[in-house]
């Protein structure tokens, strides 16, 4: 065991003697150590409730013959930082937590870990981890957050952003703003929808790191403190099997996680967060594998933002389980692969059935035949950018329009809010990317404020910073190459007319070559916008965002 360097021999008596300060006892000191990376706080709703998963997964643990050690990772809640200089902070994050979990592993020598994420970039920076240190891993989340619901209509956070707009443009009236702030989030649990942390603890349990249930078992139910327990008794199986991350996150269970990210519409942060996962595993993922993927993926859920349902919703039908066989009946899986449960994919979905048509479509009656992302290129965006394609209005999948240009997000917000966004116009939010930001700033706030202004079916926004998994509309991110480094982006002027043609994967700048390079050679770069501590450290390594804003 990995632990025996601290815990066998006389040259670890030193080491031991730490130990027993901490309460262990020599019986202890005979087992496996499974470190339990917590991402427990008071601050993030998703996670306030993790000290009964981990307590839980604890016992698993000893129930599986091995002694739990927690130790903790941290954790923005990306609601909360929207709209402001906090958001810089979300999704830089996410290496943070890979970072320190790296550190604390390999300095205390465990010998497995059990990741309780739940949020955001909890998950991926933790699966990030997992590829890294490649030592026995499993994943259990804290579970999906209940629909809030208003007479018989279901809410989420979403509604709350988009009440916003509606109240400031006389839609609604502070009394019902009232209302929806107070009930659209009623529970603990990552926001109910399949908005990022539900899209990533879903792909988790396809990419095989999670347990059957993991992505879909609300917060509050009972079901999920067993699903807790299993996690910590399936660890020390894993442990006894040698069984590791990068043997079950291999480049065909990424393919797989693909295909389900375009059958289930997840986030357009999905095509953020998996290429870096890959990177951690050793290769990459090209943007035009989502185009290739989803052209033969049909999109079979509708879950909010795009449709009415939730992920409680997804749970009651069948699950992450149930989604897979469909998707595999059209041969568009692997599944021969090897999961966290010690079987392969088609033992874990064997038994697995559609409980609700409503909530998951056929293969032969999906929403489209096409999947729920959409990679578009051209000369706007050379390197690519992503769209969340199951949540633009069908008028809007092709676009064409001038531009209205903004330098960072508050901006374009205070435009929105101005009535100066007209139908027909295409805004342009730039210098918020990786670099550029820095830290790539969700763009949840806008993309609200033009939903709610009732401007959704007939404006369109880019940028090269990200939308929330939460976003709806024709909202395009992720430009690359971004602003910062002089991407296409920075060259636009107020008034060019840009076309976007999502079922066609285009997006261009309609302006001749000629009068691009005449603007590129006058083109400067701009001064930082922050030159201390970790963004500034962070900005000089970050890399695209179509290549997972990785560091370098």
């Amino acid at each position: 065991m990995r632990s025996d360097k601290i815990k066998k021999g006389p040259e670890a008596a030193p080491h031991r003697s730490l130990l027993y300060a901490l309460g262990l006892t020599d019986e202890e000191l005979k087992k496996p150590i499974i470190g339990i990376v917590s991402s427990q706080n008071d601050i993030v709703p998703g996670h306030m409730n993790l000290d009964k998963i981990v307590e839980a997964v604890k016992q698993g643990v000893a129930l599986g013959g091995g002694v739990p050690i927690v130790f903790p990772a941290i954790a923005v809640c990306d609601g909360i930082a929207m709209g402001h200089e906090g958001m810089k902070y979300s999704l830089v994050s996410r290496e943070l937590i890979a970072d320190s979990t790296e550190a604390m592993t390999i300095a205390h020598q465990f010998d497995a870990l059990v990741m309780v994420p739940n949020c955001d970039k909890n998950v991926p920076g933790l699966l990030m981890a997992a590829a890294r240190l490649n030592i026995p891993t499993i994943f259990v989340s804290g579970g999906a957050m209940s629909a809030g619901i208003i007479g018989h209509k279901k809410l989420s956070l979403v509604s709350a952003f988009e009440g916003v707009a509606s109240y400031k443009v006389g839609k609604i009236d502070k009394g019902q703003l009232h209302e929806i702030e107070e009930k659209c989030c009623p529970s603990c649990g990552s926001c109910s929808g399949m908005f990022t942390a539900n899209s990533m603890n879903c792909l988790t349990e396809v990419l095989g790191m999670g347990l059957p249930g993991n992505g879909t078992i609300p917060a509050v139910q009972s079901a999920r403190i067993r699903l807790a327990k299993e996690a910590g008794m399936q660890i020390m199986k894993l442990l006894e099997m040698d069984l590791k991350p990068r043997d079950i996150m291999t480049h065909d269970a990424f393919i797989n996680a693909m295909t389900m990210d375009m059958a289930l519409g997840c986030s357009t942060n999905s095509m953020l967060h998996l290429p870096a996962i890959a990177h951690e595993c050793g290769f990459t993922l090209d943007m035009h594998l989502a185009n290739e993927i989803s052209a033969r993926t049909p999109n079979i859920c509708h879950l909010s933002p795009v449709g009415p349902h939730f992920i409680e919703e997804l749970n009651e039908a069948g699950g992450i389980p149930a989604v897979m066989k469909e998707i595999a009946k059209k041969g568009l899986l692997k599944t021969d692969l090897m999961t966290c449960t010690g079987k392969t994919i088609a033992e874990n979905i064997k038994h697995a059935e559609i409980k609700d048509p409503e909530i998951i479509h056929s293969v032969d009656n999906p929403y489209s035949s096409e999947g729920g992302i959409a990679a578009l290129f051209g000369n706007l965006a050379p390197e690519g950018c992503v769209v969340k394609r199951a949540a633009v209005a069908p008028e809007m999948l092709e676009h064409k329009g001038p531009a209205r240009v903004f330098d960072c997000e508050e901006d374009a917000i205070k435009a929105i809010w101005d009535q100066k966004i007209k139908a027909g116009d295409v805004v342009v939010i730039r210098y918020e990317g990786p670099k550029g930001g820095p830290g790539m700033r969700e763009m949840l706030s806008p993309t609200s404020a033009i939903i709610g202004s009732g401007l959704g079916s007939s404006v369109a926004l880019i940028t090269d910073g990200r939308f929330s998994g939460a976003t709806r509309g024709a909202a395009i991110g992720h430009v690359s190459p971004e602003a910062a480094v002089g991407g296409p982006i920075a060259l636009i002027e107020e008034g060019d007319i840009i076309s976007i043609n999502i079922p066609e994967c285009k997006i261009e700048l309609e302006v001749s070559d000629e009068e691009l390079q005449r603007r590129r050679e006058a083109w400067k770069p701009r001064k930082p916008r922050i030159t201390t501590g970790y963004l500034a450290r962070y900005a000089k390594l970050v890399s695209s965002g179509t290549s997972g804003a990785v560091l370098n």
